[in-house]
């Protein structure tokens, strides 16, 4: 009798899944643990509270994962897709961190995830106000104000006396060199680790220049619990939170994008039940995040690539990734090793990551109808122009009312809220129908 089951639920043997899983965990290890290096850096934490959370982050983004593969109730679209923290919520988060702390970062993304989970079933309604040009433009405005970071991690850190040291540049050259030597000369699960392995040559070449300080890896305990509220009670701000439910309509997008794209790939057809449980999944995990001391979250799109890279669609292998971050996310000491990384070789890494971010928004943008609709360029042009005021003057919403102020000083909620008002005045609204199709076919950017 033919096997019925669809690949997608098929049960693989433990070698397999273990295997498979772990190439998956590495394919995105380097992204999932830069939002917490770049929150610590911006909040002032110590190693210690930067190792905490790397782990927090680690251990929401298995279960996140679990809770999207393996479904309960009306949560998990059941399809291989991984979740990982997305970089979309990191300029409004850096906002927040300089100016009101981590637990307002928490209780924003907890009612911001809370929205999501509300609005999962009506996004197919919301979905015709963004197509490509809006999330294109927004993902380049998110690419373009990221590079700051990267660009002051190589240099060796805002603050430090030797900034700009010819020894921290060449550290992070090094390291961008590696990552693009890797990309050019092989292929499949090496090149997809590429970011993880530049960071390791960079490491390797820092410990002798006496650049690295592994102190607190030796006392870091081996086993530690991702307590809720570790930093304390979330506060509710409404300008922290204004800015991450706009964060959070952009999440929603490229998940849709994802789903969709793994949906193809995988020879499972995603309808609209299908859409709502991912994306309440994706609300769950993000109201979680705010709860277990981690961040927003959202699928991974290199991962969308790792599933048509090799072939196997069975959503069990994922959900072994999920499981192997759980359990990363409890050894305090592999995080404390991780967060002694020096400011120059996350530089090398991040230039490369921050910079694909932005290319990412430019490709979108790239199958966006500038000849036929000239008033596309209006969109684009305005929406980035109007989000990189903050990068380019950040005293320039300085005599706004102090309620405004975490919304006015987010690049990626300025250029969202302007691509949106200006593409609805220009194009007005699609056919949802419309803008699922370009996003399937769009799906191979990402923010996360």
């Amino acid at each position: 009798m033919a096997n019925s089951k669809h690949p997608v639920d098929e049960m693989l043997p433990i070698g397999q899944l273990l295997l498979y899983g772990l190439q998956h965990v590495l394919a995105m290890y380097a992204g999932a643990v830069a939002v917490p290096l770049i929150i610590a850096g911006v909040a002032g934490l110590s190693k210690a509270e930067t190792a905490f959370l790397i782990n927090a982050d680690l251990f929401t983004c298995g279960i996140a994962t679990l809770i999207q593969t393996l479904g309960f109730w009306k949560l998990g679209i059941r399809i291989p897709v991984i979740q990982g923290v997305t970089f979309a919520a990191v300029t409004p988060m850096i906002m927040i961190a300089k100016s009101q702390g981590m637990t307002t970062i928490y209780g924003s993304v907890i009612v911001a995830g809370l929205v999501a989970f509300l609005l999962a079933p009506y996004f197919s309604k919301l979905l015709r106000f963004f197509p490509p040009v809006v999330t294109g433009s927004v993902i380049t405005v998110i690419g373009i104000s990221l590079l700051p970071v990267g660009v002051n991690w190589a240099a060796g850190g805002v603050g430090n006396k030797s900034y700009g040291s010819l020894t921290y540049l060449a550290v992070a050259g090094i390291v961008l060199l590696t990552i693009l030597l890797i990309s050019k000369y092989f292929k499949g699960f090496i090149a997809n680790i590429a970011v993880l392995l530049g960071l390791l040559v960079g490491l390797v070449v820092a410990i002798p220049l006496g650049l690295v300080n592994f102190g607190g890896v030796a006392s870091a305990p081996w086993l530690g619990i991702d307590l809720p509220f570790h930093f304390g009670l979330p506060k509710f701000d409404i300008g922290a939170i204004a800015s991450m439910i706009l964060v959070m309509l952009v999440v929603m997008v490229e998940s849709t994008g994802d789903f969709l794209a793994i949906g193809e790939i995988v020879d499972k057809p995603i309808g609209e039940e299908d859409l709502s449980r991912g994306l309440r999944a994706d609300g769950i995990a993000t109201m979680l995040g705010g709860i277990l001391n981690a961040f927003p979250y959202t699928a991974f799109a290199q991962n969308v690539g790792l599933v048509g890279l090799t072939g196997v669609r069975s959503r069990f292998v994922v959900a072994t990734s999920g499981g192997l971050l759980v359990l990363m996310g409890l050894f305090p000491k592999l995080a404390t090793i991780i967060a002694s990384l020096p400011n120059s070789v996350l530089g090398g890494a991040g230039i490369a990551m921050f910079s694909i971010v932005a290319a990412s928004g430019i490709k979108t943008l790239s199958k966006v109808d500038f000849q036929k609709n000239q008033h596309n360029i209006y969109v684009v042009a305005i929406s980035v122009g109007i989000g990189l005021i903050p990068l380019v003057s950040p005293d320039f919403f300085k005599l706004f009312p102090a309620w405004s102020q975490t919304i006015l000083h987010s690049g990626i909620t300025l250029g969202s809220l302007t691509a949106i008002i200006l593409n609805a005045f220009f194009n007005g609204s699609g056919s949802d129908g419309d803008v699922k199709k370009e996003l399937a076919a769009n799906s191979g950017i990402d923010v996360g």
